[in-house]
Parts: structure tokens; C-alpha cells; sequence
């Protein structure tokens, strides 16, 4: 039981090259399939002990820390954990038929290759203990994301590729030296030490400089408007399968690491008192959501306006880690996780119609309900949740923020969500117009029908998640309630 920690990262980063060796497709998806379930099982057996034990400790080779690498779980990656293993499953459940159709067949076990080596780098960014490892399974997640994103049958795929590859690098390179700033400043790699050491040198130009380098490259990573650049296209071009992954997942741990470093690592009196970070941060959220829903309104191909939904629902998390309060926090914490829910059954849906009709573009896909009801069903049922109606886990998010913005009385910022919302409304009814009540298309009659239940049925349990987590909100808000008091370190 002692080793739970280190068999968590263990599970994905040895099957991987397994994958690789594997020259066939079926028992290459058996065995990436096997081992996320696995990791989905562990990270369960993880989250029960935080919650009953606070935190977890582990010490790579019996090495205790700082000198030794700790591996360190608590309630905040502890639900991350919880989040990319239960996405990888649900989509690699369904990935089988789908990556057939989109990746050329002799690719497909690198395929399941990238995808576990993707996901095992994530699950080291959650709970690694060191910050040079965060650099470095960051970069192991970019490889690997590259990887399945040019897997893609379509020529553009390289392209948003070697985009995403050149922002990437960017990003990375500044968090590099933001993390060496930090080594040479304190003498240690260990977070907790960093932790205790840095913000008592708020004054210090060198730590500034470090939170500076740092917070950019994470901002980059994070596709903070106008750092998005790298996204939208690689969400469209990418296998349906690896968008479905990659939209609830790799944004989020990418927000993991802002959160972890911004309140834990230096703390909210350096952050937020010393270098009034929310005076960057602020501004250029609103403007993503502005922005990016103003932008989904006029795409013709349904992954990319769910592209720029993701830049605008990114920038509603970064905007609650702004306001630094308790609620808007917590609307930022649990939008972590209903965003991740969200946005991976909607691409799921999109890789059903993908399937079946073999095209992403809206007029290609208009009247597809009459062929294929249920992912349709399944679509609206999520898209519902993107714009926030009651009842749905995007509701929980705009609620909470709202509050935490008339807490201040800042009615302008409010004003703000609810037009973002009236913007959802109007990109999720046109998406929802030309699936159900368009003229069939010439592709849906020639070609539409109803997808492998084992695409359909991971989908529709994605999508029901969405509705029971907005209704029975305990357990997320409860997990969102223990990360908001240990990053406040306990005051309200």
C-alpha cells in the first residue's frame, strides 16, 4: 500500500514503450486500455487515502527530501489524479474504431504509445515533489501530445503541429528558466523547501524574475488569450479521439501547475500583494473569454468552435484565480474538473459523427440527429452544460464566479459573464441548429449511421456526468472546498 504513489506513474510510463513493441492494433489498445483502467484504480485507492490521511508522502529510492526526490499528493493533484486517469479511460474506451478511421494502421500502437506516454508525464506533473521534474514531464507530455496530434490523417495536423511545437518550446523554455532562477536563489529543487524559502524573498529581483519567467511559460501552456495560438488548430486537426484527450486533460494540468506554484510554491502575500499578479492575469482573462466566445460564433467546423469555447472556458479559470478569494477559487478549482468532463464528451460525440460521416464541418454534418439521434442527444446534453444552465456542472462555475465578483462589486465583471454566456448560447444553439434541424446533408444521407456502441456509450456517460454532477454537486464541491482551504492556507 506504501507504494501506490510511484506504481500510479509506474503503470502508463512501462507500458509504453510495451505499445511500441506491440505490431498490432487490437492487442496494442487491449493493453493501453488494461493499464488506464489500472491507473483509474489506483488514483481511486490515492484520493480515498488524502481524504482519510490528509496528505501523502513518498520517497523515490528511499531518499528523504530535499535531497531525495519526493513524490507528494494531497487534496489538489490528489483530484487531478482523479480527473486525467478517469478521462484517459472513458476516451481510450472508446478510441478503438475511431483511431482505426482517422491514423493510418501501422501507426496505431505508436499511437497507443504517445497516448500512455502522454498520460503517464501528466499524472508526474500532479504528483511529482520536485519542480525540475515538473519541467521535465511537461516536456515528455508536449513529445508525446505532438506525437498525436500529427498522427492525423490531415495535412494540417503537421502544421498545427509544428505551431503547438514552436509555442511549446517557447513556454518551456521560459518555465526552465524561471525553475533555474528559483535553484539559484535557494539552493534546492524540492517544492515544500521552495515553498518555505521563497516568499520570504518577495524583494529579492531574482525571485521576481523567476515568478515572472515561470507564470509566462505556464500562461503559454495554459493557452491564456493571447498565448492561444497553438490551440484551436491543433484541436481541429488532431485524431478525434486525441482532442477528446487532450481537451480534458492537458489544459487542466497545465492549470494545476498555476495553481501549485502561484499559491503554494510563492504564496498569496508574493503573488498577489508584492507583484499584484491579478493586474495581468485579470485583464487578460476577460479578454479570452470575450475573445475566444466571440470567435466560436463564426467557425464552420464544430471542433474548432469548441476550440475557442476552451480558450474562453480556460479564461474563466484563470480569471477566478485572479479574485484570489475563497469563492471564486472554488469556481475555478471545480471548473477544472467539470470543464474536463464537459469538453471530453463533447469531443467524444464529435468523434461518433466524425465516424459515421467522416468530416467535422457543419454543413457536412447538418441533420446528422436523423441519423444518429443519441449522440446528438448525448452533444446537446453537454453543450447545455458549456453555456451554464441550471442543473449542469457548468452552471456551478458561473455561479460561483458571479458571487465572488459581487463580493468586490464589481458589476462590470459580471456583466461580462453573463454576455459570455449569451455568446455560449448562441455558439452551442448553431452547432445544435445544423445537427437537428438543417436539411440533411449530402455526406449524413450517403454515409451517416449510427456509431459503434463502444464510441456512442462512453460518450453518453461522459455526458450524463455532466447533469449528475450538476445536481449532486457534494463531491466535487467537497473536494474543491479541502484544495480552496489548503491553497488559502486555511483563512476564508
Amino acid at each position: 500500500m506504501n507504494h501506490w504513489p510511484v506504481i500510479q506513474l509506474l503503470l502508463p510510463l512501462i507500458a509504453a514503450p510495451l505499445c511500441a513493441l506491440i505490431t498490432r492494433e487490437k492487442p496494442a489498445w487491449i493493453l493501453a486500455t488494461i493499464v488506464t483502467w489500472a491507473s483509474l484504480a489506483v488514483a481511486i485507492v490515492l484520493n480515498y487515502q488524502v481524504v482519510e490521511f490528509v496528505s501523502l508522502s513518498y520517497h523515490v529510492g528511499g531518499w528523504a527530501p530535499p535531497w531525495g526526490i519526493e513524490i507528494a499528493i494531497d487534496s489538489l493533484n490528489a483530484m487531478i489524479l482523479l480527473l486525467i486517469t478517469g478521462i484517459a479511460t472513458v476516451v481510450i474506451t472508446a478510441a478503438r474504431e475511431s483511431i482505426l478511421k482517422e491514423v493510418a494502421e501501422e501507426k496505431v500502437p505508436l499511437y497507443y504509445t504517445a497516448y500512455l506516454l502522454s498520460l503517464a508525464a501528466m499524472i508526474g506533473i500532479s504528483i511529482t515533489g520536485d519542480a525540475f521534474n515538473v519541467f521535465v514531464f511537461l516536456e515528455i507530455s508536449s513529445l508525446s501530445t505532438y506525437a498525436l496530434i500529427a498522427m492525423g490523417r490531415d495535412r494540417r495536423a503537421l502544421i498545427a503541429t509544428y505551431r503547438y511545437l514552436i509555442m511549446g518550446t517557447i513556454g518551456a523554455t521560459f518555465i526552465l528558466i524561471g525553475i533555474g532562477l528559483m535553484y539559484q536563489l535557494t539552493g534546492t529543487l524540492n517544492m515544500a523547501d521552495l515553498a518555505s524559502k521563497l516568499p520570504a524573498m518577495h524583494d529579492n529581483r531574482v525571485a521576481q524574475a523567476a515568478f515572472g519567467f515561470f507564470i509566462l511559460g505556464v500562461s503559454i501552456k495554459v493557452a491564456l488569450y493571447p498565448l492561444h495560438y497553438w490551440l484551436p488548430n491543433s484541436y481541429t486537426y488532431a485524431p478525434s479521439i486525441a482532442s477528446a484527450f487532450l481537451a480534458g486533460t492537458a489544459t487542466k494540468v497545465s492549470m494545476y501547475i498555476l495553481l501549485r506554484f502561484i499559491f503554494s510554491i510563492f504564496g498569496v502575500q508574493f503573488s498577489f500583494v508584492e507583484l499584484q499578479v491579478q493586474h495581468v492575469l485579470m485583464p487578460l482573462a476577460v479578454l479570452g473569454i470575450m475573445v475566444g466566445s466571440m470567435a466560436a460564433i463564426y467557425q464552420d467546423d464544430i471542433k474548432k468552435v469548441l476550440a475557442y469555447s476552451s480558450v474562453a472556458q480556460l479564461s474563466y479559470m484563470v480569471l477566478g484565480i485572479s479574485i484570489a478569494s475563497k469563492t471564486s477559487l472554488t469556481a475555478s478549482v471545480v471548473h477544472i474538473f467539470n470543464h474536463g468532463l464537459v469538453k471530453s464528451a463533447l469531443f467524444l460525440c464529435v468523434a461518433a459523427m466524425v465516424y459515421s460521416v467522416g468530416s467535422s464541418k457543419l454543413e457536412d454534418l447538418a441533420g446528422a440527429a436523423k441519423r444518429m439521434p443519441w449522440t446528438v442527444a448525448a452533444f446537446a446534453v453537454a453543450g447545455l452544460s458549456l453555456i451554464g444552465i441550471p442543473l449542469t456542472v457548468g452552471f456551478i462555475t458561473k455561479w460561483y464566479l458571479i458571487l465572488a465578483v459581487i463580493e468586490y462589486g464589481w458589476w462590470p465583471l459580471a456583466i461580462v459573464l453573463v454576455v459570455s454566456s449569451l455568446m455560449a448560447v448562441a455558439y452551442v444553439w448553431r452547432m445544435v441548429d445544423y445537427l437537428w434541424f438543417k436539411p440533411m446533408s449530402p455526406l449524413v444521407e450517403a454515409h451517416g449511421a449510427k456509431p459503434p456502441r463502444n464510441i456512442l456509450i462512453p460518450a453518453a456517460v461522459l455526458s450524463f456526468t455532466c447533469i449528475y454532477f450538476g445536481i449532486d454537486t457534494g463531491v466535487t464541491m467537497g473536494a474543491a472546498d479541502r484544495v480552496v482551504q489548503a491553497l488559502l492556507g486555511g483563512t476564508p
